[in-house]
């Protein structure tokens, strides 16, 4: 019998997607959830608290391998912390976590937590191996959506993002999870990558929405670090294979 593989985070955006991509390829799903859920369709919903740590124990039980995808930038930290506390006195042989690309580049709060975790993932005692990848298309589109209801939309001149596609990401993780320990792998970004300007624009044209864009300088750290592309993985990085433009004429038509 195939020992479960436990999935945080995996009611949403990411793990919705690699669930059922573990049981094709033969694995059995655990997804871990703070909400009671009925086990369906293969896979079976256990409830547990990262931030508390109850029920985690629990969850961890028979498992030796954890896809940890769950996180936000306030707790990610301290959930991370539970989780490979219980990973490793439940004896786990391989933790697969999601960072995103340049966590160790961009000083602000959500990359700060994903670096925070990371640290906390190597020093756990248990196996582990992280992929960071780029923002995800859902992710930017609800940013891009967002900035189109302004009357104005201001835009960065230094950002430029390298977006890919959720699927792609699930795919690659999965991948990782079957596989052996492999500390820091390739970035995963997507195929494109856009200034700020070109990517609203992008999304005004698929929406079929006009508006006026306004260039505005970043200023501070975090403006010289984007301004040098130190949020991109351009080096030694793998390519997802959809694009923004694919998104959008899926999400939009």
């Amino acid at each position: 019998m195939t020992a479960p593989i436990l999935v945080t985070g995996g009611t949403g955006t990411l793990g919705r997607q690699v669930t059922p991509l573990l049981r094709e390829a033969g694995g059995e799903p655990r997804v871990l959830s703070r909400t009671a859920r009925e086990s369906a369709e293969g896979i079976e919903y256990v409830t547990g608290d990262l931030l508390t740590g109850e029920g985690v124990d629990a969850a961890l039980d028979g498992v030796e391998t954890v896809l940890h995808l769950a996180g936000d930038a306030k707790h990610d930290e301290e959930s991370t912390r539970t989780l490979m506390r219980a990973a490793a006195a439940a004896g786990v042989r391989h933790v697969v976590y999601i960072s995103v690309t340049a966590a160790d580049r961009v000083p602000l709060g959500y990359f700060r937590a994903k670096s925070a975790a990371e640290r906390v993932v190597t020093g756990s005692g248990v196996p582990w191996t992280t992929l960071r990848a780029a923002q995800f298309h859902e992710l930017a589109f609800t940013v891009a959506r967002s900035m189109a209801k302004l009357p104005v939309i201001p835009v960065p001149g230094a950002i430029r993002l390298q977006p890919v596609d959720s699927r792609d990401v699930a795919a690659r993780l999965v991948e990782l999870a079957l596989g052996e320990p492999s500390g820091l792998v390739a970035d995963l970004v997507g195929p494109t990558v856009y200034p700020m300007g070109d990517f609203i624009r992008s999304y005004l044209k698929a929406a079929g929405k006009r508006r006026p864009l306004l260039p505005v300088p970043m200023p501070g750290k975090a403006g010289r670090v984007y301004k040098a592309g130190g949020n991109l993985s351009l080096d030694g990085a793998d390519v997802g294979t959809r694009t923004w433009e694919d998104f959008l004429t899926a999400r939009l038509g």
